[in-house]
């Protein structure tokens, strides 16, 4: 379903969580193989980007993703190792000119308020994102994912706090800057998202949380526009193999 004309396209904006690192699947991959499922809807997936993160690199340069037959249409996004809101609002409106996009599926954040900036400071570079994307785009539609607080909120009591604050930042954003000719959805942080089983440093996904991401990126969409379909991935259990056919 990948350059139809009439095709509604798609581009994931992330930090090291969505761009992935050499060997992973993404759950960018999970989100291509769930809008493969529906033939009714024609789409693209867009952006500059291609490449994973090499880590011996220490650059974006790998394009070893877990399963070679992911289509390189498919593997477009906007994403990258230690972006934030910060690093993305600057960038995304001529991103959303060049490439058309039509939905942005963002999931940014945490190495803002990791590295960058306060929660307060955060939800104002994503207020900016929004309206800068716009500007390119009127109708753009955007789902934004909250941060999901990894292994060092563990020990860590104001950046977890940090983190809480953002999301309730986030959500008030979405609420006031949702509009009906550029609609924002707030995506559900996955409830069974667990950072000690479907990651596999406390921070980035495996194979089981790449799925569960795809997914409330999916289940969003299903329920508020019906776009699709409900998310019938099935994660493979924690731990098990890490293989295209066992977490396909």
């Amino acid at each position: 379903m990948i350059g139809h004309d009439d095709a509604m396209r798609f581009l994931f904006v992330g930090d090291s969580m969505t761009i992935g690192r050499a060997g992973d699947f993404t759950w960018r991959y999970r989100m291509w193989q769930h809008l493969e499922a529906f033939p009714g809807l024609p789409y693209e997936i867009v952006g500059p980007r291609s490449t994973l993160y090499d880590t011996e690199a220490n650059a974006p340069l790998s394009h070893t993703y877990a399963d070679p037959s992911f289509p390189p249409a498919a593997r477009r996004h906007l994403s990258g190792w230690g972006e934030g809101y910060l690093h993305m609002a600057p960038v995304i409106a001529d991103t959303v000119r060049e490439t058309e996009a039509d939905v942005l599926l963002v999931s940014l954040g945490l190495i803002d308020l990791g590295f960058y900036t306060d929660a307060e400071q955060t939800a104002a570079n994503a207020r900016a994102f929004v309206m800068a994307a716009r500007t390119a785009n009127p109708h753009v539609r955007m789902v934004l994912l909250p941060v999901i607080p990894n292994i060092r909120a563990e020990t860590d009591a104001p950046f977890a706090a940090s983190c809480a604050h953002f999301n309730e930042l986030l959500a008030k954003a979405v609420a006031g800057l949702d509009t009906a000719s550029s609609p924002l959805l707030l995506a559900s942080r996955p409830t069974a998202y667990d950072i000690h089983t479907d990651t596999y440093d406390g921070t980035h996904p495996g194979p089981t949380g790449e799925h569960l991401l795809a997914a409330a990126f999916a289940d969003t969409m299903h329920q508020a526009w019906g776009l699709g379909g409900p998310y019938a991935g099935r994660p493979v259990p924690a731990g098990g193999p890490v293989t295209a056919a066992a977490s396909g």
